[in-house]
């Protein structure tokens, strides 16, 4: 928990978890309540448990906790010490679903297997009973807070239909035991359940992951320093402890191959610093004294000392999680149209039949007739349809991804692929493989062969990632001997033959700073002090990268380039597949706010693969990542290209379209099913044989016309 003031508002700022809040309509409810109690800057996160608001300062916070207590979560509060109260495990989810199908499964059955048992009334009764129970501990909860609210939801029909299915079955067997089997309808209670408690069961292993994004952000952060002491003599002493007790001002000691602990700049040293996961760069950078650097980036190559500048929650790798955290929590839950139809359908059909019982008794029906009729009439209006509507264009629009090499998290994710109009992609690793090659190479006074055999017996002898790649590439040349060869921090590579040659190999700052000609280049190779070729490194170009970009805008996409890397490399790439806007040199947090403006312009669509792109790929409408990504990108992102193909991205696109116009067809017929069948079966002219066949047959309407997503032409 995490408590801060605001001396001008007189208010104060509050984060907590609320153990229960799993769903969207959960972290719905929690938000209303908290703003008709006065609060402001709601987010609930239903994906971590985390909420977050501002109250006046007078207003008691204990009062609200409880009030959310009250509605059957639980706020995890702090000790006087401070502490944080420790959550607890207890999610039976998996067992209650294994316990419903074990039941169902044999209610389904006797409509296709003619085992006497199996149609045993009360054989039905035991089977449906457990079941009912369970469906009414879980759904029924979040039934009676989304009512209490005035916010119904699925959960209230799901109730509703199982309910009115396991009441006038319950009617038929103890009222008219002559014709029982005529009022049975326990099938269609456990089957309700069971499915909808799948889909939830899905859904919540899928909010689990999302919350292991931000764990491995944490995990990121180096556990320990190494905090040089020293005392009034000069003496120094090397203290190893937690990085959190690391505070501003200390002096921290980081070796070679280690993970800098927190964000610092350099007093002594120099060193080459991995920090991709921050900038997206493929290239170690070179830092010296008074550079800055980021904790949670790796010492490549070097050793430094710095002063910890920046500690704590105020820390990049912090705000990084921090804005993963936001994003996460302030993307509204996708309110399905099923979901707000429902606001008005549940009280409707309770009036229905409310009014159903009251008129057929009125007019002279028993009032057995008038309750028959009634409970037919809610049994007619069963949301099997309704329910089902959704859930089976996405169960087969999740299936087709799958076997196109997209997997999907959340069906939700399908409908606002629809809505999208712009798609963001980063540079490394994206739109290039993140390996780097040659692009070209030119000389000056010397050959060809001559230029490449310098430079590879040069580069052997460094274990950089450009000398590697060079290397690789020309390892056929031959190869010269060096009497001497020394290493140039941050510069470059020195080499002298037996004649006394001197060959220079490095930088354009070092070597070639203030030239006229062949500038851009990333490496320049001198003789005795000469310029004589520079070489240029590139990533290298993903085969179906430029498919992909004017396949998109031939689609009516508008395509931009968003990277942390340099400017000239991410123009060069732009320019080669025909990307018009291009945002380089951005931070993560940066990132984020370009990302802000134009999601505030069109819903948009953002992929990468990084670390620095997690909180972007968590905020945009809808965030895809290759397979191959860092595990953070893959867990904060919506859509995974598990093929690794970037030519997958707009059949992803195209099924997220048809999935939509799909659900729209299906919830139609379910609603146009309900207009005419509850007239019907409230005048009596509907038996609730015909019923459960008519409703049958609205189920396999659905699921044909979901079947037919799976054959449509993705390309």
């Amino acid at each position: 928990m995490e408590d801060t003031s605001n001396e001008h508002t007189m208010s104060k700022s509050y984060s907590t978890v609320v153990e229960g809040m799993t769903c969207g309509n959960c972290a719905l409810t929690i938000s209303k309540l908290l703003e008709k109690k006065g609060a402001t800057n709601v987010s609930a996160n239903a994906a971590s448990g985390e909420v977050n608001f501002t109250v006046p300062e007078a207003l008691d916070v204990t009062r609200i906790y409880d009030t959310i207590d009250d509605l059957g979560y639980h706020v995890l509060r702090e000790d006087e010490n401070g502490v944080a109260e420790h959550a607890h495990e207890h999610d039976h989810t998996t067992l209650y679903l294994v316990i419903c199908a074990i039941f169902t499964i044999p209610l389904l059955a006797h409509m296709f297997v003619h085992w006497p048992v199996l149609h045993n009334p009360w054989v039905q009764l035991a089977l449906a009973t457990p079941v009912y129970a369970i469906g009414v501990y879980i759904f029924g909860r979040s039934a009676i807070r989304s009512l209490k609210h005035r916010m119904p939801n699925m959960d209230v029909l799901i109730i509703l239909g199982a309910s009115a299915a396991y009441v006038y079955s319950l009617i038929g067997i103890l009222f008219i035991p002559d014709q029982a089997h005529n009022y049975l309808f326990f099938e269609t209670t456990g089957s309700i359940i069971t499915l909808v408690m799948f889909g939830n069961w899905l859904e919540h292993k899928t909010v689990k992951s999302t919350t292991q994004a931000i764990d491995a952000l944490v995990k990121l952060q180096p556990q320990t320093a190494r905090i040089i002491i020293a005392d009034s003599l000069g003496k120094e002493t090397i203290l190893q402890v937690e990085s959190r007790y690391v505070k501003e001002g200390d002096f921290v000691m980081v070796n070679n191959g280690d993970s800098i602990p927190v964000d610092g700049k350099i007093v002594l040293g120099e060193a080459r610093i991995d920090e991709h996961m921050i900038t997206g760069e493929s290239l170690p950078a070179h830092k010296s004294i008074g550079d800055n650097v980021v904790g949670g980036t790796i010492v490549v190559d070097g050793n430094i000392r710095l002063e910890a500048t920046t500690v704590g929650r105020a820390s990049v790798l912090s705000n990084i999680i921090r804005l993963v955290r936001e994003a996460q929590g302030n993307k509204p839950p996708l309110q399905k149209l099923a979901d707000r139809i429902s606001a008005v359908f549940v009280p409707a059909v309770l009036g229905i039949a409310l009014l159903t019982l009251i008129v057929n008794y009125l007019i002279g029906h028993s009032f057995a007739e008038s309750m028959m009729r009634s409970i037919a009439v809610m049994v007619i209006s069963c949301p099997c349809a309704m329910g089902l509507a959704t859930p089976a264009a996405v169960a087969v629009g999740l299936g087709r991804a799958a076997r196109n090499g997209i997997l999907v998290k959340g069906g939700d994710t399908l409908e606002r692929l629809k809505k999208i109009r712009q798609i963001v992609f980063d540079k490394t690793g994206t739109l290039t493989t993140g390996k780097l090659h040659i692009e070209e190479f030119t000389t000056n006074g010397i050959g060809d062969e001559q230029f490449k055999s310098v430079v590879v017996s040069i580069e052997q002898h460094s274990s950089h990632p450009i000398a590697k790649s060079i290397v690789a590439s020309w390892q056929q040349v031959h190869v010269i001997g060096f009497e001497t060869v020394e290493e140039m921090k941050g510069a470059g590579m020195v080499a002298k033959t037996s004649d006394g040659t001197l060959w220079q190999l490095g930088s354009e700052r070092w070597l070639h700073a203030g030239a006229s000609t062949d500038n851009g280049y990333d490496l320049y190779l001198y003789r005795n002090g000469v310029y004589t070729g520079a070489i240029r490194i590139a990533d290298e170009l993903r085969a179906d990268a430029a498919e992909t970009v004017g396949k998109l805008k031939e689609l009516g996409y508008k395509t931009i380039l968003l990277s942390g890397d340099k400017r000239e490399k991410c123009e060069h790439i732009a320019k080669q597949l025909g990307i018009e806007d291009v945002y380089c040199e951005h931070s993560p947090e940066q990132k984020n706010t370009i990302l802000s403006n134009l999601m505030d312009k069109a819903p948009t669509a953002m992929v990468g693969d990084g670390i620095n792109d997690a909180p972007a790929l968590a905020k945009a409408t809808v965030g895809i990542s290759l397979s191959e990504s860092s595990q953070i990108a893959i867990q904060s992102a919506n859509i995974i290209l598990s093929n690794n193909q970037l030519s997958s991205l707009p059949k992803a696109i195209k099924l997220g379209i048809y999935t939509e116009q799909t659900i729209k067809q299906n919830l139609f017929w379910a609603f146009l099913y309900n207009i005419v069948a509850i007239p019907v079966a409230a005048l009596g002219y509907l038996t609730p044989t015909w019923g459960a066949g008519i409703m049958a047959l609205s189920d396999v309407v659905l699921v044909l016309n979901s079947l037919r997503l799976g054959v449509r032409r993705l390309s």
